[in-house]
């Protein structure tokens, strides 16, 4: 028995590829479920009723996926240049520290939809700037960009950590480690009133619109594509990888920092150490379930967010934890690992 690579991938194999792999994690996960003496269709009856079942549930769903699909985004942007950025966290953290700096009272005066067009720029522009560090040990020196990107994860939180106990410490929060507040005027407007759902939605999803269309329809697009797909025929095509290399990686940043963003201009208003359950790493599982695909990032941060969300209400019916919520987003991605595989390759005796 041999892996035979296919001359060609049918768009039916592709398209079914992930929805088979999230199928096979949720059947995965169900043993783990059982062992918890809880019927798996019950589980996720409530899990789907935590997350869909009401105004206020969906609304929630919907404020998680938003950080999900800029992550998710910037991870797809990144990956399919073969630029490994494991860093999303970190660019999240840092663009939600800078806006919250130069939210706070450097841009008092300026009209509430300028302030908050610059804030998001200062967001990915610190996010950019994070990545394009580690882009530069890689092209100058061949530095592993996936150690680089994941050790500043760790550094980056401990400077956020550092920065709201010290010089950005809101003194009105009673001794609470939190940063100072972005001032009012811009924050993102309710998309539905009384919830937490916040036109940040709609900018994520344009913003996956403009990826999509960068990729597909530009000649920088292209030049990403190539040098994931071969660097050196890119090269000998006359594709100049250092320059693309890089476009892609303050491209990524940006995509991540924006996410962090938009979490303290939509829904926190301040930093916090805790303000993030794992988006820019959650946005890698995104990412692979959308098969690196921009518009596939959307459906995939909408199911990560739906089982996150809805965990917490399965695990309050039925006494399932609620970390079975990690187990099956990370079944999901090795599953879905082994349908690319067998997209891109057949089993030949």
């Amino acid at each position: 028995m041999r892996l035979e690579r296919r001359a060609s991938v049918p768009l039916a194999l592709a398209a079914t590829a992930p929805f088979a792999a999230i199928l096979a994690a949720l059947a995965l996960a169900a043993g783990l479920i059982l062992a918890a003496g809880v019927n798996p269709l019950t589980a996720y009856v409530e899990m789907l009723k935590g997350a869909l079942g009401s105004r206020l549930a969906i609304t929630e769903m919907l404020t998680r996926a938003v950080p999900l699909m800029l992550t998710g985004l910037a991870a797809a942007v990144a990956f399919r240049a073969r630029l490994w950025n494991i860093g999303g966290e970190g660019q999240f953290y840092l663009g939600a520290l800078a806006v919250a700096w130069v939210g706070h009272e450097m841009l008092s005066g300026l009209p509430g939809p300028v302030g908050m067009a610059v804030l998001m720029v200062v967001g990915m522009a610190a996010g950019a700037l994070l990545l394009a560090g580690p882009a530069f040990l890689r092209l100058r020196f061949g530095v592993d960009e996936v150690v680089t990107t994941l050790l500043l994860n760790f550094v980056v939180i401990l400077f956020v950590g550092l920065m709201i106990e010290g010089p950005l410490r809101d003194p009105l929060a009673f001794g609470w480690p939190q940063s100072v507040p972005v001032d009012g005027d811009f924050r993102l407007p309710d998309l539905v009133p009384r919830t937490r759902l916040h036109v940040g939605l709609l900018i994520a999803l344009a913003v996956a619109g403009v990826v999509w269309l960068i990729l597909a329809r530009t000649v920088f697009g292209t030049e990403a594509r190539a040098a994931g797909f071969n660097a050196r025929a890119a090269a000998f095509a006359g594709v100049s990888l250092p320059k693309t290399i890089m476009g892609v990686a303050l491209l990524s940043g940006g995509l991540a920092g924006l996410a962090g963003a938009i979490e303290v201009m939509g829904v926190t208003g301040t930093v916090t150490t805790t303000m993030s359950p794992g988006f820019g790493y959650a946005g890698i599982v995104v990412a692979m379930l959308a098969a690196l695909h921009p518009a596939g990032v959307v459906a995939a941060a909408i199911f990560v967010a739906t089982v996150f969300v809805g965990a917490d209400a399965m695990s309050r019916a039925t006494g399932v934890p609620s970390f079975i919520a990690d187990v099956i987003v990370a079944l999901a991605l090795l599953t879905m690992l082994v349908a690319l595989l067998f997209t891109s390759y057949r089993i030949r005796r």
